[in-house]
Formats: C-alpha cells, structure tokens, sequence
C-alpha cells in the first residue's frame, strides 16, 4: 500500500516552533525590561521581571518596590517556560482551561500554565524569553507584551 493509498489519519501537525537565535544581550534585556515595566509604572501595578537566554538561564531581573517576594520566583518560572518551550505561558493556560487532554499539560516539567510569560524573537529567532509577575494575569500579560513588542521595534 502507498502513502496515497494509506486510509490511517494522520496526527495533527505540532505548531511551527521559532529556530534559536544568539542570546538576548544584556542592553537589549534591559531594554526590553524598561519597556516591560512601563505600563506598570503608569498604572501603579508592583511587578517583578525576568528575561532569560534562549536555555532558561537568567540575564535579567528587577523587583518593582512593594512587589510581593513571591512574584520573582514566579517571574522566572514564566520567562524560563517560554524560553524552553518556544511558546507563551498563556498557551499553556488556555489548552489547560479545555480540559480533557489539555491536562496533559500538567505533566510537562517546567510548563507554566499562566499568562505573562513570552518568547523574544529577533529576526523570526528565539534570543530568550520575558516573565512578568504580580498583578493579575492580564496585567502581567500587557506588561510582557509592551516589553517583546519594544525589541521589535528596535530591531526592525
């Protein structure tokens, strides 16, 4: 019998994961920080920021005064999530929330199922990844995009 021929489904394709880039250089992570923490500053939300390599290894992390300690762990744990598993944390969050096999996610070691956490591209090439943690999910989410998309901008 040929592939043509063959009447078994085929599993469903796996997203298209960014390839590796060189790692976030230190100006760049505090670049990206400053703007991460923007729209924290504007809105008087304390948060705790973490931007990692492309392995998960910090480069970056400032605490906001007043931010509860345990949102640096945290903040890591996202950042770190993102890096390692080329996706945002909010993906996790939302197959979580289907349920079903979705709770398979629960399974993945090191897969932070919150939002906040996002890959930093440059040039379509994962260069690491930003966690942000201390408000609610969707603050955290604003304050991580305001930081990803300014790196953008500056690359572009």
């Amino acid at each position: 019998m040929t592939a043509t021929n063959d009447p078994s489904p085929r599993p469903a394709a796996g997203p298209k994961l960014p390839p590796y880039g060189p790692a976030i250089a230190l100006d760049q992570a505090k670049k990206v920080a400053e703007a991460a923490l923007a729209p924290a500053h504007a809105n008087r939300w304390t948060m705790a920021l973490a931007i990692v390599d492309p392995g998960g290894h910090l480069v970056y992390l400032e605490k906001m005064d007043e931010t509860q300690v345990g949102s640096v762990a945290v903040a890591i744990d996202k950042a770190r999530s993102a890096a390692l598993f080329k996706r945002p944390t909010k993906m996790f969050q939302e197959r979580l929330a289907r349920g079903g096999d979705g709770l398979l996610v629960l399974r993945l070691q090191g897969a932070i199922p919150v939002e906040g956490g996002l890959p930093i591209l440059v040039g379509g090439k994962l260069i690491g990844a930003l966690g942000v943690s201390g408000g609610s999910g969707a603050e955290d989410q604003v304050c991580a995009e305001a930081g990803v998309a300014s790196l953008e901008k500056h690359a572009s």
